[in-house]
């Protein structure tokens, strides 16, 4: 069965969480251990979903250099404030670096057809090459991108006939040999084409910015414009495509401009979607001036599930009360019900 056949019929979300990573706050920070701690809650005391909980597993320096620079790792451990938004707490590589295995393990789940939600902070988007920022000190999509990139072989291992019998010769260096990963799925299946989508309001830069004009890559984010961090109003390099909406437009312009993107991402034809989800485009978050409902989260769900393309989602953005029920909405378009 191919991995499309596996992924279009399945009815079941996996969530990758670590209630540990409500470990760091700073009073009055929008980024707060709640977003966590009350959707986990959440997703625990409900009986629509099925659902089960997995907690990451480890990454490597090498990973997370395909996205950054040797500098930035070093920086996280340097006890001073990044920059206004993105203060500085102990540990903090720590808690950076399980968000970033997180959307590891969730590539990792994606490559065999399950769907996939990472429920963790801190977020990503926002992280560039040598820069933390906006809340992000690694950024969690790029690494998971540039690794499904890195392990594509264009053409398959050499094989040998033997007594009648074809076999394939594959080597422990070779970059599609199958390991374990922490959640005891196959790595080491890469793929050629693989996009990225973001519907957080406030514009990647940073995926932008690691991601540009890198062959097989193309990003897609629709986002609020003017608003932080200034970026994306218009497309850039060969393969970043953005979205801007206009702040308060109406809730009908912007899902019209989210169903624009999505076909234009379909046009691409990806072997794999990432998809930095982010929920402060609702109506009543406090960071921004989006008019979306629970019910267009749900939608979004439902459309990438419709892609029929395997698929895994890192929670970035979303900052009001009702996150928690914007998550649960997008979970059930994801899960197909």
């Amino acid at each position: 069965m191919s991995l499309c056949g596996r992924f279009c019929f399945n009815f079941h979300v996996r969530i990758i969480t670590d209630e540990r990573c409500a470990g760091y706050s700073r009073a009055g920070h929008p980024e707060r251990p709640a977003r966590i701690t009350d959707t986990l809650a959440r997703l625990k005391n409900q009986a629509e979903l099925s659902l089960t909980f997995d907690e990451p597993g480890r990454i490597t320096d090498a990973q997370i250099l395909r996205a950054h620079a040797p500098e930035m790792l070093a920086r996280l451990h340097t006890p001073h404030d990044f920059d206004a938004d993105t203060p500085f707490y102990e540990d903090i590589s720590t808690f950076a670096r399980a968000s970033a295995a997180a959307a590891i393990d969730a590539l990792n789940i994606a490559r065999n057809g399950e769907n996939v939600f990472s429920l963790m902070r801190p977020p990503g988007h926002h992280a560039t090459r040598d820069q933390s920022m906006g809340f992000c000190y690694l950024n969690n999509i790029a690494i998971a991108v540039l690794a499904a990139a890195a392990d594509f072989s264009p053409s398959p291992p050499p094989t040998e006939e033997r007594a009648g019998e074809r076999r394939q010769i594959v080597s422990s260096s070779n970059p599609l040999t199958p390991t374990l990963s922490p959640l005891g799925r196959g790595e080491g299946v890469g793929f050629k084409r693989v996009a990225v989508f973001d519907f957080d309001v406030h514009h990647g830069n940073g995926t932008e910015a690691i991601l540009l004009n890198q062959p097989g890559l193309e990003f897609f984010s629709v986002h609020q414009h003017p608003a932080y961090p200034g970026t994306g109003a218009a497309n850039r390099g060969r393969n970043c495509f953005n979205y801007p909406v206009a702040p308060s437009a109406p809730r009908e312009t912007y899902r019209a401009t989210l169903a624009r993107a999505l076909a234009d991402l379909k046009n691409f034809s990806p072997d794999l979607v990432a998809v930095s989800a982010g929920f402060d485009a609702y109506v009543r978050d406090p960071l921004a001036d989006g008019t979306l409902l629970a019910e267009d989260f749900y939608w979004l769900g439902q459309s990438l599930r419709a892609l029929n393309v395997p698929f895994f989602s890192l929670l970035e953005g979303g900052y009001s009360r009702d996150l928690p029920e914007l998550i649960f909405a997008y979970l059930k378009g994801v899960e197909g019900k």
